[in-house]
């Protein structure tokens, strides 16, 4: 189907300001871009307390973690890593997305601010969202109140580093994850398959903007072959939590996400998917701009519920 009206508007109004297209900026024009939706979309919802606390990285930098704790009983532990390509992002643009999700999940956050490329290139990422895992899950009982479920959630290249530390928790025997939330993943580096090529699927991301954003991320084509950086290519993906993958119609990135959802359920792995019609890719994060970012966490919502209840 035809993207929704409400994107369609959107695309409008972004293509009337003039603005040039991700693949023409540079990081720091790229980073306004994004820092620019978030004075749209204003300030997140209230919760009961919010701190930024700084980690160290296995290279000897640092980084930081957003831990966001909602009102009431914490059923849940979320570590979530948020999209942009790897170069783009941080935990004030995904900070009103942040407070929805620890609201409706009734879920602690740990929002990572892993370090980003073409500064720290792969695999400063996947090191940090690691680190930052591993971290979480140490100071559980202080962040929670309890021993609570583990999940890790991201989207789009934060999507990929949940999968690849969902591989890594597996393969180092934890920490032990009660489920991963995939939203629109990037799990391979082929930038040619159907859904890259497909003119309809060249919207707010498009297939230029991903040779763009693996260019800065991982520029030696080599290393994007390597599982942690696009998990996809792990030949044994048995064991792993339980996922809950989504998908949006029209986005360059739907058909790996297909693919890995796939070859998860075959490995065994219980898989929840769902594609959503009519949404371009980067509407989950668009609260309140494109409805089907609240259709889409009404699934999460509804999705991880059941796997946290069972």
């Amino acid at each position: 189907m035809a993207i929704d009206a409400a994107t369609a508007g959107l695309l409008t109004q972004l293509a009337e300001s003039g603005r040039k297209p991700l693949h023409e900026m540079t990081p720091d024009e790229a980073r306004g871009f994004n820092a620019a939706l978030r004075d749209v979309m204003g300030p997140g919802p209230q919760i009961a307390s919010s701190r930024d606390v700084t980690l160290p990285a296995a290279d000897g930098g640092e980084f930081t973690v957003r831990v966001l704790v909602p009102e009431g009983e914490i059923s849940a532990l979320l570590v979530y890593y948020h999209g942009g390509g790897w170069v783009i992002g941080n935990t004030d643009d995904s900070d009103h997305l942040a407070r929805v999700l620890a609201n409706r999940l009734h879920a602690a956050v740990v929002n990572v601010d892993y370090r980003l490329a073409p500064e720290h290139p792969y695999p400063a990422a996947a090191d940090d969202a690691w680190t930052a895992l591993v971290w979480a899950n140490e100071q559980m009982a202080e962040i929670a109140g309890n021993h609570v479920p583990l999940v890790v959630m991201g989207d789009s290249a934060g999507g990929n580093l949940s999968a690849v530390v969902a591989q890594k928790a597996r393969d180092a025997g934890g920490p032990e994850l009660a489920a991963q939330v995939l939203v629109y993943p990037v799990t391979d580096a082929d930038l040619d398959n159907a859904t890259y090529t497909d003119p309809e699927n060249q919207l707010l991301l498009s297939r230029d903007s991903m040779v763009w954003f693996w260019g800065h991320y991982a520029p030696d084509p080599a290393s994007r072959l390597n599982p942690d950086a696009s998990p996809n290519r792990t030949a044994d993906l048995t064991g792993l939590a339980p996922a809950i993958v989504l998908t949006a119609e029209h986005d360059p990135l739907r058909e790996e996400g297909e693919v890995y959802a796939e070859r998860l359920r075959a490995a065994g792995v219980p898989v929840e998917f769902r594609q959503f019609d009519g949404q371009m890719h980067g509407f989950f994060t668009l609260v309140g701009l494109l409805p089907g970012s609240a259709d889409a966490i009404d699934y999460v919502s509804e999705q991880l519920g059941r796997q946290l209840g069972a």
